[in-house]
């Protein structure tokens, strides 16, 4: 039979949904314990939100869902959004400048289109942002709030990858590069192509022997970035303050005796970082992401303001943990209408006690059920245990859920 549902997109069954909503409640929960307020954006925005200020990529850009939204005569070219940071920063715009700091996060899902049906068009992430306040330490409480969650769901052991974006751009200046060289060159070492840069070295050994140690060698300690600091000073001093804020974040991460490692091919897809960037990987598997986008903020029209931002995958996420314990189920039988009135009340006391109760209802599949709380009319209550047979009276449900607790 030929599949109804569209290419690129999926089907979340029950399984996926528990999943699903274990993550998402522990996000909430930790991002509401660090004074996060949950917004939501709209799926729909206006495409030049993303284009007419360079916040989208060149890759990016070629995978968006785009159409004109007519109103009349005039139409606005529109996107299902392709990212969740943009929106929000827009929002902050239009209702939060007077504030300070905000504190905001998001589980939504972004949109991109993809030719060969492997990957998925439609992701769902787990967004936090941090707009004003101290930059450095900021951006460390933000990776604070995702190894948290994935703490909350199983996932441990998780390594942090740290880059920074004026350390990339203040090399590819020193190539020659500007503009939008500059941009389409960034995007795609940050897809993880580094190749594109040896070509254009053009076999200079200097530049070969800077190539390596900015993408060949990885660090996993503040004295790493401080080598780079002394090894690049001197020929390009533009370098010099973002390596300042790198070793301070990898400090910071020292003392929280968190996993990382100082990778300068580790960012993804959008040009608006400008400070450190991080993303959260497992093995193969790459978690999240995130970073510093001190100008985005001006850029769509608002005050100067420095902010950063998480995203959570939770896709990715989905595939690691493991099935949570799904409440037992109690099938309920009642033998006249008479007792519907004791068995809802039942019924919602199982609920209460962690259990899932069902009413028998002409259930045909009867191997889930290990229990059966039969109200037989004018004989109370009376549990049975299917897989020995075992019945026991009971008066009450405190009674009954004690017993349940005991296993018969």
């Amino acid at each position: 039979m030929k599949s109804l549902r569209c290419k690129g997109m999926r089907d979340l069954t029950p399984k996926d949904m528990a999943k699903f909503r274990r993550i998402e409640a522990a996000f909430i929960e930790c991002c509401r314990g660090w004074g996060y307020q949950e917004i939501r954006t709209p799926t729909l925005e206006f495409l030049h939100l993303f284009t007419s200020v360079g916040t989208l990529s060149p890759d990016m850009l070629g995978r968006v869902y785009s159409f004109l939204d007519w109103d009349g005569w005039s139409g606005e070219r529109v996107v299902l959004r392709p990212d969740g940071t943009i929106p929000v920063a827009r929002f902050y715009v239009e209702n939060l400048q007077d504030i300070s700091l905000a504190r905001l996060f998001y589980v939504e899902n972004t949109f991109a289109f993809e030719s060969s049906g492997v990957e998925s068009r439609e992701r769902w992430q787990c967004g936090a942002e941090l707009i004003g306040g101290r930059p450095l330490e900021g951006d460390v409480e933000l990776i604070t709030v995702a190894l948290e969650t994935m703490k909350n769901v199983g996932i441990e052991s998780v390594q942090i990858r740290l880059a920074h974006a004026g350390v990339l751009q203040a090399f590819l200046e020193s190539l020659g590069l500007s503009g939008e060289k500059e941009a389409e060159v960034l995007d795609q070492v940050f897809a993880g192509n580094t190749e594109v840069l040896r070509t254009m070295s053009g076999g200079n050994p200097e530049v070969e022997s800077d190539l390596n140690l900015l993408f060949g060698l990885k660090g996993t300690t503040p004295g790493f970035v401080n080598n780079l600091k002394a090894a690049f000073s001197s020929k390009l001093p533009r370098m010099e303050g973002s390596l300042d804020q790198l070793a301070r974040v990898a400090e910071l991460l020292t003392g929280l005796e968190y996993d990382y490692q100082i990778d300068f091919t580790s960012g993804r897809n959008f040009e608006y970082y400008t400070g450190v960037i991080f993303s959260f990987c497992m093995g193969d598997h790459r978690l999240g992401g995130g970073g510093r986008y001190d100008e985005l903020i001006p850029l769509v029209g608002g005050k100067d303001v420095c902010a950063s931002g998480i995203a959570i995958y939770v896709d990715e996420l989905m595939k690691l943990i493991t099935d949570e314990s799904e409440r037992e189920p109690v099938l309920i039988r009642t033998s006249d209408s008479g007792g519907l009135k004791t068995s809802l009340s039942l019924a919602g006391e199982l609920r209460k006690a962690g259990y899932s109760a069902e009413f028998d209802l002409g259930h045909e599949d009867m191997s889930r059920f290990k229990w059966i709380v039969d109200l037989r009319s004018g004989k109370g209550i009376q549990l049975i245990n299917k897989s020995t047979g075992k019945t026991w009276d009971v008066a009450q449900s405190d009674e009954l859920v004690k017993q349940l607790r005991g296993g018969g």
